[in-house]
């Protein structure tokens, strides 16, 4: 008997240049066990984290609640992102304040559409907007953020991947960033827009909540297919999402169109 879908975390990251350590992008609440995976045999990836800093596309909790678990780590920790990223987390969510009262914390602004070298690394970083509104912790306040998509760029390798696990906005932008890479990560939380009030879990649609669905003429997975250079996968999967399903027909439908499906510890070096 097959296995119909493997149990995996929630979404994350963890990346590195040809040169110098890994980063970490987006601290989702699994963060504990992710980090241990990434280094088998330490003691503790919390308290000794194997990572030099902590990169998020945005301020919603299932990205940014496992900083929480990096307050025992040994030294500060440093987070990246943009400046509406860093004012939902000091007013809103105050993650970075808890941080600085236990192991510290040092922000760090990226700047969209500005590569910047993330130090001690071959690697640099651009980020880019793609959409969305902010989380809904946020209602009611004068905060203005939106998702940030990352183009990452190795110097060592020429290696170049784009990680975008929330897309709300698919425009010539977009696709272009996506046609430059060696490897997209792209946002696969939904496969149909209403998926949510069809199962009545909810009465918002995937575009309500700052993802285009993978499905239908203007959905992500028909704009992926007509991409040949890069290597494509999804990620940042709802667990309503049919494509978990190994033997359904949206996984096929995935696969027709040249797209893999991540699971966790998948590793890919460029």
């Amino acid at each position: 008997m097959g296995v119909r879908a493997r149990p995996r975390t929630q979404s994350s990251l963890a990346i590195r240049g040809g040169e110098g350590p890994w980063f970490l992008v987006n601290a989702s609440p699994d963060a504990r066990q992710q980090l241990e995976a990434l280094t088998p045999g330490r003691v503790d990836g919390v308290r000794e984290p194997p990572i030099a800093g902590v990169l998020l596309t945005d301020a919603e909790i299932d990205h940014t609640a496992g900083l929480l678990l990096l307050r025992e780590s040994q030294a500060p920790v440093r987070v990246f992102g943009d400046e509406g990223v860093e004012h939902a987390l000091r007013r809103g969510y105050p993650v970075l304040e808890i941080l600085e009262r236990y192991c510290g914390a040092e922000w760090q602004t990226l700047e969209p559409e500005r590569a910047r070298a993330l130090e001690g690394s071959s690697l640099t970083v651009e980020p880019f907007e793609v959409g969305g509104d902010a989380p809904r912790y946020l209602s009611g306040s004068d905060v203005k953020l939106q998702a940030s998509g990352f183009l990452f760029r190795d110097r060592a390798s020429g290696g170049v991947v784009t990680y975008v696990p929330g897309l709300a906005r698919l425009d010539d932008g977009v696709l272009t960033r996506f046609a430059a890479s060696d490897l997209v990560l792209v946002d696969g939380t939904f496969w149909r827009d209403d998926e949510l009030a069809r199962l009545g879990i909810s009465a918002r649609s995937a575009r309500d909540m700052g993802h285009l669905p993978l499905s239908g003429p203007s959905g992500t997975l028909e704009a992926l297919a007509r991409l040949e250079g890069p290597r494509k996968v999804l990620v940042h999967i709802n667990n309503t999402n049919p494509i978990l399903l190994e033997d359904s027909p949206e996984r096929k439908a995935v696969h027709r169109a040249g797209v893999e499906v991540a699971y966790d510890g998948l590793e890919i070096a460029l």
